[in-house]
């Protein structure tokens, strides 16, 4: 079969493992039982029906620095303190787009490339967020979005609901929150985290003619809620990649992505709201062996690394990646399946 629509979410032709990751792991079942929810810490899946995840793992809470440093920038820090925590990394991927429940959307669209979310994926990224905040063990302090569209509507959804001042539990999107403390979250926009640029992701057909993708940059960051935009961020890419970047290419990007910001921001907990290849990268070029053949709506992997302090100096471990065939898995109200391709795998299989 081929390329049934404008992005790798939607095709299932033959897909060049070898390019994603150096070697692939067993498959993973997931475990029949389910977990209470108080058992679920670190994890998180939506509540809607999202069949596939990136991972899953349950672990004591442990915060990311002493409370009383919490919120203190890594220079704020006491020059003469020496600190040792652990930095968390989320990328997740983005909420349900249009075209690939409307397929007649982008024959008439502007900008057939870049479809917006469904309603059920602006919900979906606000239940994602509500959920962030009220399970995972530590708080998320900065956000950065892909340029596209369906990324930065579900980075929107999510901020809003991690800065809601009133959980209002009945509330379906942003559009439910009264108000909002914007200083608990920045958020800002990072070309770096875009869409592979190749024919892999993005047919020619609804591709720009001149291979040029251009972007609104303030209508986007005007979709941030109130008062979270960080306008003193310099972007790690001043500008898109080029059209036609291979898989490799796009690989190498990520990767690059997820540790240059933490580098940047070491003190922070971070969330990246990206694209399919972003979070199977997130896994496969911090886990062994490991690589991801499906990724949920919503869907995100867990970034982990140790950060230790001394006179304004940090010096960081190695991420790890919180997946464990060797443990049952549980997820909160519905059983998911984590897929992981063996290394013989040549084929990338349909999904949503």
């Amino acid at each position: 079969m081929g390329c049934s629509s404008t992005h790798p979410e939607n095709y299932s032709q033959p897909f060049p493992w070898k390019y994603l990751a150096s070697e692939l792991a067993l498959t993973f079942r997931l475990c029949n039982s389910m977990g209470r929810m108080g058992a679920l810490c670190n994890s998180f899946v939506s509540s809607f029906q999202t069949p596939i995840f990136t991972r899953i793992k349950t672990r004591h809470k442990q915060p990311l620095v002493p409370r009383r440093n919490l919120n203190l920038k890594a220079m704020a820090m006491d020059p003469s303190d020496s600190e040792t925590y652990h930095q968390n990394v989320l990328v997740m991927r983005h909420g349900d787009r249009l075209d690939n429940f409307d397929p007649t959307w982008e024959k008439t669209a502007d900008r057939p490339w870049d479809p917006p979310l469904i309603q059920t994926g602006l919900s979906r990224a606000f239940q994602t967020g509500r959920a962030f905040r009220t399970l995972l063990p530590f708080p998320i302090h900065r956000v950065f979005v892909s340029p596209f569209l369906r990324c930065v509507q579900t980075a929107s959804e999510v901020v809003a609901a991690l800065c809601a001042v009133d959980d209002d539990p009945n509330a379906k999107s942003s559009r439910d929150v009264v108000s909002i403390d914007p200083s608990k979250v920045k958020a800002s926009i990072e070309y770096g985290l875009c869409e592979m640029l190749n024919t892999l992701a993005i047919s020619l057909d609804v591709a720009p003619k001149d291979g040029i993708f251009r972007f609104d940059i303030p209508k986007l960051e005007a979709l941030l809620p109130n008062g979270t935009l960080d306008r003193t961020v310099e972007p790690v890419y001043k500008e898109m990649p080029q059209w036609g970047e291979t898989m490799m290419d796009t690989q190498s990007r990520h990767e690059q992505m997820i540790k240059a910001l933490a580098d940047k921001y070491p003190s922070e907990n971070l969330l990246l709201v990206t694209h399919w290849e972003g979070v199977a990268v997130s896994v496969s070029s911090f886990k062994e062996d490991t690589g991801v053949s499906k990724v949920a709506y919503c869907g995100y992997s867990e970034l982990r690394r140790p950060v230790s302090w001394e006179n304004q100096t940090f010096t960081a471990g190695n991420f790890e990646e919180n997946i464990s065939p060797s443990k049952p898995f549980r997820f909160h109200k519905e059983k998911y399946l984590i897929i992981v391709k063996p290394v013989l795998a040549t084929f990338h299989e349909r999904y949503l």
